[in-house]
């Protein structure tokens, strides 16, 4: 089922979220339906935040998008990141290298709203499956970032909190009405 996107202004956004003990059928369903919405809106993530759960869940797919090459090593062994899609992953941990890069990002709770971010060319993360096991990932290029774009929403922070000052100041006036559209369907 396709859910709906949370849009910038709403607080679940800066919701860090639960901790999941165990993927039951409720996460199960959610992580589906996740999945289903990350690709209606061409997506290439998406955190449980943004369709209003505060949960430590994300779902990933890399596979569609060309030309920003990544890098996987799953548990160990070096894979084609494309034939690892999607990820689903629940309560990840990341560590960053310290080498950064600034490219162009955007969030599916921000419509038609881009910055430059700095972000680190190089992640791990230890995360869980749904089926219970541990995932190891070690990533490079775009992965890395998508999963430190996404570990961020899981935490409460947003791609906006890592601009700079100029380019946020440059967006305020977007970033405000957007927060007010979003507000008006708040109950």
């Amino acid at each position: 089922m396709i859910l709906p996107i949370i849009k910038y202004g709403h607080p679940v956004l800066r919701a860090k979220g639960k901790w999941i003990k165990e993927a039951d059928d409720r996460i199960r369903t959610l992580a589906a339906d996740m999945l289903e919405t990350m690709h209606a809106a061409n997506g290439i993530g998406l955190a449980a935040q943004q369709v209003g759960a505060a949960l430590q869940l994300t779902v990933l797919d890399i596979s569609q998008v060309e030309g920003r090459p990544s890098s996987l090593i799953l548990n160990g062994v070096d894979v084609d990141p494309a034939s690892a899609m999607p990820l689903v992953l629940l309560n990840p941990r990341l560590e960053m290298e310290e080498e950064i890069e600034t490219e162009s990002e955007g969030c599916l709770s921000f419509p038609e709203i881009n910055g430059d971010i700095d972000r680190a060319i190089a992640v791990t993360v230890e995360a869980e499956t749904l089926e219970g096991e541990a995932v190891f990932i070690e990533a490079e290029g775009l992965l890395a970032r998508a999963l430190q774009h996404e570990i961020d929403h899981l935490n409460g922070i947003l791609f906006i909190d890592r601009m700079s000052s100029a380019e946020k100041a440059s967006l305020s006036s977007r970033l405000k009405r957007l927060q007010k559209e979003t507000m008006r369907g708040v109950k």
